[in-house]
């Protein structure tokens, strides 16, 4: 079972192997460059909540980026998921079995014809014992086993077996990816109601560059999250359907010639947060994003940009909107005239850069017409003086609310995972505005708090933007 093998008690170990595991998991984790934080509960890991407790039976097929499961067995482990692995005779290849158990803290299995293994733990059982199937790397072989229903071997028997939902996240060369017979199996496997995530389009351990790249870790892990959601299921109430929702994340990266540029340290973690609990909600939603190295938000439309520039013509196609959040950290000002070519540095001057105002995205969202949304949110991001500067800039801006907090160095907020603000909502009758301070909370909390608030806010108006 899940929780222990039969006649174990709750304080013995999983097996007579546990003090090499630990020895083992030192190594791996070293050489993988992360450091294991164990998911038990109290654990200071404050993304997706929802999945402790759960279990998941992973799949390691034959491919090279077998690696990314070592990553993604510690994401769940730090969020309290209970980890079982099968490991294909060519996933064994790439990655031992004694890390993944390190790891894991579980047992591998991976011979359908141990006696041992089958006797304490038939494939059987071990398939459908999970709350979650999650084969990842899903090799072309392994996927195409999965639609003939072939059983020769413990993964693919374990596949067959289970009654279970699965996962799939292929990995393969970009022309096995598009190969028509890949494709058939794939649409094959969808009918039959198994989940994809990715592949992505990137440079492959093949030299190529084409579509077939693994999904990440987070995004494997955000799409296993969005299972178990039931807002995300479309299980629970959607009070943000048929509403049109617009968010700007990231920074914008303003170029001083083709090799230097301006930007911030904004990671695009919180904006990124608020487009997915906008979408768990049930609003179609929209994300301008900067570059940052957030995986897309499940179920998102997004836009990339560098620019303040092509961040508001962006914005702007968008329209109209029922809601605009704009938690981007935009550039207040670019190089009026970019060089074409690299400014070089002469002995004895220096080059004057000429400095010219970005647009004000949030300020002409704001502005009254027919396209301006029901409600429009910005961000205060400050070093001081939060609250006074944050008011300020609600009655500059003409918006509806504003999100204020701390930047300072000593919070640790750009690039952190964590966020404090305060929410300022503007008077409706012409008063001060009011002033809501939330918690320290994780900024996944942050973003599902606010949408909750949106969609409480537009439930309570009867009009829409046009659409």
């Amino acid at each position: 079972m899940f929780s222990r093998t039969p006649g174990q008690t709750q304080s013995e170990p999983r097996n007579h192997k546990r003090r090499d595991t630990q020895l083992a998991l030192v190594a791996a984790t070293s050489y993988l460059g992360f450091t294991v934080r164990h998911g038990k509960k109290g654990s200071t890991v404050p993304d997706f909540p929802i999945l402790d407790g759960k279990r998941i039976l992973l799949v390691i097929a034959g491919g090279i980026a077998a690696y990314k499961s070592l990553d993604l067995i510690r994401r769940l482990r730090e969020r309290g998921c209970e980890v079982r692995c099968v490991l294909s005779e060519g996933g064994a290849r790439f990655v031992t079995p004694l890390t993944v158990a390190a790891l894991s803290e579980n047992k591998v299995y991976h011979d359908l014809w141990s006696l041992t293994d089958e006797s304490e733990m038939g494939h059987i059982r071990l398939s459908r014992e999970a709350d979650l199937v999650v084969v990842a790397p899903a090799t072309a072989d392994l996927l195409a086993k999965m639609a003939a229903g072939l059983a020769d071997d413990l993964a693919s028997t374990a596949l067959l077996a289970t009654d279970k939902p699965v996962l799939v996240a292929p990995a393969m060369n970009s022309a096995m990816w598009a190969h028509p017979a890949t494709q058939t199996n794939i649409a094959v496997l969808m009918g039959r109601g198994v989940h994809r995530v990715g592949p992505n389009t990137g440079s492959l351990a093949c030299g190529e560059t084409g579509a077939g790249r693994m999904a990440e870790p987070s995004e494997i892990l955000a799409a296993i999250a969005a299972f178990f959601d039931p807002l995300a299921r479309g299980d629970g109430p959607l009070p943000l359907r048929g509403h049109r929702a617009l968010v700007t994340s990231g920074p914008t990266v303003e170029p001083i010639d083709p090799v230097r540029y301006i930007t911030n340290r904004s990671s695009g973690r919180q904006g990124h947060a608020i487009a997915r609990g906008l979408a768990r909600l049930g609003a179609h939603t929209i994300l301008v994003t900067g570059p940052t190295a957030e995986p897309d938000p499940p179920g998102v439309q997004v836009i990339r940009i560098e620019t303040a520039d092509q961040m508001l013509a962006a914005c702007q196609a968008s329209l109209p909107v029922d809601i605009a959040v704009c938690a981007a950290a935009v550039a207040d000002w670019r190089v009026r005239n970019m060089a074409d070519h690299k400014l070089k540095k002469d002995r004895g001057e220096m080059p004057i850069l000429e400095l010219t105002e970005n647009p004000d995205i949030l300020a002409t969202l704001s502005k009254a017409g027919p396209h301006r949304p029901k409600l429009v949110v910005g961000f205060a991001a400050e070093t001081q003086h939060v609250i006074e500067h944050a008011q300020a800039k609600l009655t500059r801006k003409s918006c509806d609310w504003i999100i204020a907090n701390d930047v300072g160095p000593s919070t640790g907020i750009f690039g952190g995972e964590r966020n404090t603000v305060h929410l300022l909502r503007a008077s409706t009758d012409g008063g001060p505005a009011s002033v809501e301070d939330w918690p320290s909370l994780s900024k996944t909390s942050v973003g599902e708090r606010l949408a909750t608030l949106i969609a409480e806010h537009i439930a309570g108006s009867n009009t829409k933007a046009p659409s």
